[in-house]
């Protein structure tokens, strides 16, 4: 066309080639600085968790613990490999099928009902086969024979529990239209015990069907509390090493990463500078015991409140052990440490009903500063098709006639009632300790952990194989809980123990001196000063403290769980 130029063809082909490369170098240089940003995130993201592990662990602690997890993995290796394993798995076999003789019964006249009868049987045959049940050999915890499980209130509550029970046997607080005196007793309980527990205006809680589920909905409200407040999606909490084990499976349950710090001796209280450089961006909770379950010690709570106060953080008081024992113990005469809300830095505190509240055991409480808190445990679902639900806990339908029982052992014992029995077995574990302090046939070779304060004695020997002395308890009909890390034995002190404590420490001084007669043979012998490890607890626990990888402790208690179901 005149007037008009156009380019060769060439030099359109080299400009088109140049454009290409030069949008595919750009393309590259692109995908380079994308790698580039991952990388640093990469490298950032890494940084700051070595930073914060240092920082919360030191080099020493790092080091030890990468040797422990190194050391954990190398003996799960070994356990896996083919002749070790069929050996190990042989061994457990024997010892589960040595509990399921123990606990399951067989033989002549033991009658199995695995299916629904034909005909439902006649009240009389119910009444009978429910006298058979309860007449099965068993540790005899009426007389007193047992540490903890069985927290009693006498017969006459029972009684009184019974009968709450009978009026209120299909009612369910999901349904408050239709059971409002429920609703009612539910909402007074947990008041009750907020005010137990110096609880400030405005406070709040709910009831549970026990510790773990109130420990469980401190550690939700926490973690849905950072996450909605500061957006946190990698939650951390810190407790103690001896905090009771629902803290573990909630952080299982709830994908919270856990920090357990150290309890060392001779107080074996956390140790509060150890949690204080634990604590990063991703920490959502702390964590106290009054008392914790193994010792019986509590925790530095003024201490613990003061560093929750200062790093902005929840503080969750763990009290189902004390329950209804340390709000009370100054009024019963004993020593006493602040623990409760009037510590500013105490954000929640679950406290058990069904132990020294004697309320039917599947009570418990979990109670909130505020109510904002309580909300951040609640589920609510808006468009389901069944219409709008909402829960305050896990459960859905629960048993309002637990919610009677445990509203009529509150009123009928009140405040009176509940110092009186605070006496009597703080009173009855004060008589303990001092016997295993004082009493020259225990104090040679046994040793109080710590210094406790509510109903809970722990004991431990430096000379003595403490696992011997807790089945000769046994042989003797004594039901008492082994500990391990470190190896040790405790009481937790009920009212039927209370007039069973001089029986106690009086078979306690035979079955030491028995260990220690057993020991000087072993000397004698020439087998040095302990010998193997022997019993049943001591196979157990004796056994699961020596090795690195607890895989073997897993499988066995796995088995144990699945016994409890065998008819």
């Amino acid at each position: 066309m005149p007037g008009s130029s156009r380019l060769p063809v060439s030099l359109r082909e080299t400009l088109r080639a140049q454009s290409g490369a030069a949008r595919g170098r750009l393309l590259a240089l692109n995908i380079d600085v994308f790698r580039n940003i991952i990388f640093l995130l990469f490298l950032l993201r890494w940084t700051r968790r070595a930073f914060y592990q240092l920082r919360g662990r030191g080099i020493a602690g790092s080091i030890v613990d990468a040797y422990v997890a190194a050391r954990r993995t190398l003996y799960g290796i070994f356990l896996r490999l083919p002749g070790v394993r069929t050996k190990v798995q042989t061994q457990i076999a024997e010892s589960i099928l040595k509990l399921e003789r123990r606990l399951v019964p067989t033989g002549p006249g033991v009658e199995r009902t695995v299916a629904l009868p034909t005909e439902g049987w006649s009240e009389d045959r119910v009444r009978a086969a429910l006298q058979t049940m309860e007449d099965m050999e068993h540790t005899r915890w009426e007389d007193g024979r047992v540490s903890g499980a069985v927290y009693h209130g006498g017969d006459s509550l029972r009684r009184l529990q019974t009968e709450a029970f009978g009026k209120f046997t299909v009612s369910n607080p999901i349904h408050p239209d239709v059971f409002p005196g429920v609703r009612k007793m539910e909402a007074e309980v947990v008041a009750m015990v907020l005010s137990l527990f110096n609880a400030p205006e405005g406070a709040a809680g709910v009831t549970t069907s026990g510790g773990t589920e109130s420990i469980l909905m401190a550690c939700l409200s926490a973690r849905q509390k950072a996450f909605v407040e500061r957006g946190v999606t990698e939650p951390e909490m810190i407790l103690p090493e001896t905090a009771h084990t629902a803290f573990r499976k909630a952080a299982e349950y709830f994908k919270i990463k856990l920090h357990l710090v150290a309890c060392k001796a001779p107080h074996y209280k956390v140790h509060l500078p150890s949690v204080s450089r634990l604590i990063n961006p991703n920490t959502i909770l702390l964590v106290g015991s009054a008392p914790n379950f193994p010792h019986g010690i509590i925790d530095d709570i003024s201490g613990l409140s003061r560093l929750a106060l200062r790093k902005k953080l929840p503080l969750h008081v763990d009290c189902c052990l004390g329950s209804f024992l340390i709000p009370l113990l100054a009024k019963a005469g004993f020593e006493t440490e602040p623990f409760d809300f009037r510590l500013k830095g105490v954000t929640s505190i679950s406290c058990d009903t069904h132990k020294y509240g004697f309320a039917p055991k599947g009570n418990s409480t979990v109670l909130y500063r505020t109510d904002a808190l309580r909300k951040y445990q609640y589920f609510i679902c808006a468009d389901w098709s069944g219409g709008v639900y909402a829960s305050p806990s896990i459960a859905g339908s629960r048993p309002g006639a637990l919610i009677a029982g445990c509203w009529a052992s509150l009123v009928q014992q009140g405040e009176s009632g509940y110092v009186d029995s605070c006496h009597k077995i703080v009173g009855a574990a004060k008589k303990i300790e001092s016997a295993i302090r004082e009493d020259p046939n225990l104090a040679t070779d046994l040793r109080v952990i710590g210094r406790p304060l509510l109903s809970v004695v722990a004991f431990l020997s430096n000379s003595l194989n403490i696992y011997d002395i807790a089945d000769g308890m046994g042989e003797k009909g004594w039901h008492l809980n082994a500990l391990q890390n470190p190896p040790a034995i405790h009481v937790a002190v009920t009212l039927p123990i209370v007039g069973a404590a001089d029986k106690m420490i009086s078979d306690l001084v035979e079955v030491v001196e028995e260990v220690r007669e057993k020991e000087r043979k072993r000397v004698a012998e020439g087998k040095g000063k302990k010998g193997a490890v022997k019993g049943d607890a001591a196979a157990l626990y004796g056994v699961a403290g020596s090795l690195p990888n607890k895989s073997v402790v897993v499988d066995l208690a796995k088995g144990f769980l699945d016994t409890l179901y065998k008819a």
